[in-house]
């Protein structure tokens, strides 16, 4: 009696396997490709997110600081009229003690810009006048808000911004800035970047309450 034995058929063929790996090769390959842009389009995301935390914080200051500048003069003369006119109040590129007026030390960096104001104290028996010092100055690529009150101390030294494009700050006026009366408006504009973001550009505006 004669046994027919019949081949199973389980497995693979090598040809079989090879274009499963190749067909499987095109799949990673297209997963991965579409994982990265994932990872991309997430770093650029989180960096633009950054980018425009800085540009809110920052203009909430600018705004804030812009609107109280303005020192009057108090002077025989400042009051001759029966208006008391207005000393300048901007400064440009200015030293620690530009003006006369002190905010800081030989060490603080030269600002972008310096905004004067009055301060009252009425604590005593007789009002006594102090001025205010707001100044905006880069170190290294970050800008920082400088801060004194009524004393050539700073009271707060505040990084508003990271990332700044250094060539890219400038300061512009509705009239000129460092002449009298004090402008209306003014503005700061700069460009803040990182590797994984396009340069992202910022305009803090400031208008002025008093006149």
């Amino acid at each position: 009696m004669r046994l027919n034995h019949t081949r199973g058929d389980a497995g693979f063929t090598l040809i079989e396997l090879l274009i499963a790996i190749a067909v499987l090769g095109v799949i990673v390959l297209s997963l991965g490709n579409v994982l990265i842009a994932a990872f991309r389009n997430t770093d650029a995301t989180s960096a633009r997110m950054q980018l425009s935390h800085d540009a809110q914080i920052s203009a909430a200051y600018f705004a804030q600081d812009f609107a109280a500048t303005g020192r009057r003069d108090y002077s025989a003369a400042g009051v001759a009229s029966g208006t008391v006119a207005f000393l300048s109040s901007v400064q440009l590129n200015a030293a620690y003690n530009a003006g006369g007026v002190t905010c800081g030390t030989a060490a603080t960096p030269t600002a972008l810009l310096r905004l004067l104001s009055d301060d009252w104290d009425y604590s005593g028996a007789s009002p006594v006048l102090h001025t205010d010092v707001v100044a905006f100055y880069l170190s290294g690529a970050e800008l920082h808000r400088l801060k004194c009150v009524a004393s050539s101390s700073p009271s707060s030294d505040v990084v508003l911004a990271h990332n700044v494009d250094t060539s890219t700050p400038a300061v512009t006026c509705s009239s000129s800035c460092t002449a009298t009366p004090v402008p209306q408006q003014m503005t700061l504009a700069f460009t803040v970047t990182m590797p994984s973001a396009d340069p992202y550009p910022v305009t803090l505006t400031g208008q002025r309450r008093q006149s």
